[in-house]
């Protein structure tokens, strides 16, 4: 007889003993891979508790194609369960027909749940993130896929995401431009083409301080500006960029300027403009392709701020 058979009859031997089989169970019990996979470990590990710990350290070490999206399947669909629960929970407040989405009177009670103001500027963020068509507004698919996304399925989770969420709105200038841009839509009444400036200026009042605190909007100097004969003085100047200052001149310019409202042109102009303007306004040019109410405001301060 071959060395090949006598292995294979004390391989099939082994499989049908007692010890064998319940090893099998035990290990299926645990980890709830079918018998196929679970042969495969404890053939190779012998005892149960070995190979039990030998899947968790490397899940996928052993297991088949097919039991690992299972796996995966299974996980998501839990996810998935969990977090149709949460929206269920906030879809109901507030009563009258919301069709399948959370309302301002659900997201208010989920603000209170994560301990948030309702006027923090993360919210901003979470919106992006939840695709929320609205203020105060989130669906069923947005509110889904946006916490999945972010791998949260619980309250909990939620609460711990805001502080990143948070932080990586204020450092970040790419993912706080993709926020700041979401945000008109976002803000924006529908059927309007506008912003309206009162609406526009509370975004900007949330967004701006956070951007120059965190420093997204820290100042991109302009590579192609080599002039020798500025003082040090003017060198500064030109260095520094958008202040907190300056949020509160183009608020006052907005204000006496009127005006039906914020175009998306300048909405989405303006961030560019922040972040490379330096803090006398030195480099501005009135020439360049900027909204006319940048131009104005440019105008405006530097005949009404810059020489007191």
């Amino acid at each position: 007889m071959s060395k090949v058979n006598r292995s294979s009859r004390a391989s099939n031997r082994q499989n049908h003993s007692p010890d064998f089989t319940a090893a099998v169970s035990q290990f299926m019990a645990v980890t709830n891979l079918p018998i196929k996979d679970a042969t495969k470990y404890i053939q190779k590990y012998g005892k149960a508790e070995l190979a039990i710990d030998a899947y968790y350290n490397d899940p996928d070490a052993m297991v088949s194609a097919s039991a690992t999206q299972n796996r995966r399947d299974s996980a998501a669909q839990s996810q998935a369960q969990k977090l149709n629960l949460l929206f269920d929970k906030y879809k109901g407040i507030g009563g009258g027909d919301q069709g399948d989405s959370i309302s301002i009177d659900g997201t208010i009670k989920l603000c209170a749940d994560l301990e948030v103001d309702p006027e923090d500027v993360v919210l901003l963020a979470v919106a992006y993130e939840l695709k929320a068509p609205g203020v105060g507004e989130f669906t069923r698919a947005g509110w889904r896929d946006g916490w999945r996304n972010l791998g949260i399925d619980s309250l909990a989770g939620m609460k711990n995401a805001l502080p990143r969420l948070r932080r990586n709105l204020g450092s970040d200038f790419r993912y706080f431009k993709e926020v700041y841009l979401f945000t008109f839509d976002f803000a924006r009444t529908e059927g309007q083409r506008s912003l309206a400036t009162d609406t526009a200026q509370a975004f900007w009042g949330l967004l701006l301080p956070h951007g120059v605190k965190g420093g997204a909007l820290t100042h991109a100097e302009d590579d192609d500006d080599d002039e020798e004969d500025q003082s040090m003085e003017d060198n500064l100047a030109l260095t520094q960029g958008w202040s907190d200052k300056h949020t509160e001149w183009w608020f006052e310019f907005l204000s006496e300027k009127g005006g039906r409202g914020i175009s998306r042109d300048t909405w989405t102009m303006f961030i560019s403009f922040a972040r490379t303007i330096d803090s006398k306004f030195k480099r501005h040019n009135l020439e360049a392709a900027w909204p006319s109410t940048i131009d104005d405001f440019v105008e405006w301060a530097r005949e009404h701020r810059l020489t007191e």
